[in-house]
């Protein structure tokens, strides 16, 4: 996503946050295996050494579904987003959880460097969260879900008909949370946690 010199701060934000999660959401899947690791190759992102998926479908997949999300971000409109791993029976046991902020009135130059200095850290801390995961079971998936703060109109916006409400199962109880990374630059703030199943949480 090129950048323009004239977008507005929020706009700018946006950007650099759907490259963000786009590098991010790629190490998580990574992390938990669900793929061998010759589905990744080594590549430079921030000065830092990061992966991107080889295959094209899984690239394809992690590319649109961040990309798409970026006029929401900019307007302020998502509130999390999430990848959700499932059991064979579609229950979720695991959530990494991206809650966004994007500070509407802000409207000061973007300190690019400020913000992926700040950005930066989730990658250096997230190998090291590995060990408050779940080992995932057999035959398991995983989606990216978005959470509106509001829900953007089809009619109103192209760019809303590429995502549709989800079917995906919740949890009954309140989850276990554990935080990971979180970053505050103005005008965006990104925390990300982990969500298991509650203790009381009925079993599948």
């Amino acid at each position: 996503m090129d950048r323009k010199d004239n977008q507005s701060p929020q706009g700018e934000t946006a950007r650099i946050l759907v490259e963000f999660l786009e590098v991010a959401i790629t190490s998580i899947v990574l992390l938990k295996g669900i793929y061998p690791p010759g589905a990744f190759e080594r590549r430079k992102y921030m000065n830092l050494v990061v992966h991107s998926a080889r295959h094209p479908e899984l690239r394809d997949y992690i590319h649109s579904a961040v990309s798409g999300l970026h006029p929401f971000i900019q307007k302020g409109l998502v509130e999390r987003v999430a990848v959700i791993f499932f059991n064979s029976d579609s229950i979720p046991v695991e959530r990494f959880m991206f809650k966004l902020t994007v500070n509407q009135s802000y409207g000061s130059r973007v300190e690019e460097a400020d913000l992926e200095f700040s950005l930066r850290s989730f990658f250096i801390k997230l190998p090291f969260s590995e060990s408050l995961t779940r080992v995932l079971p057999q035959d398991c998936r995983w989606e990216i879900t978005a959470y509106f703060r509001s829900l953007p109109q089809a009619s109103t916006s192209k760019d809303a008909e590429l995502w549709i409400p989800t079917d995906t199962q919740q949890w009954q109880q309140p989850p276990l949370i554990t935080p990971i990374k979180s970053m505050c630059s103005e005008p965006l703030s990104v925390q990300l946690y982990l969500e298991h199943p509650g203790l009381s949480e009925p079993k599948a």
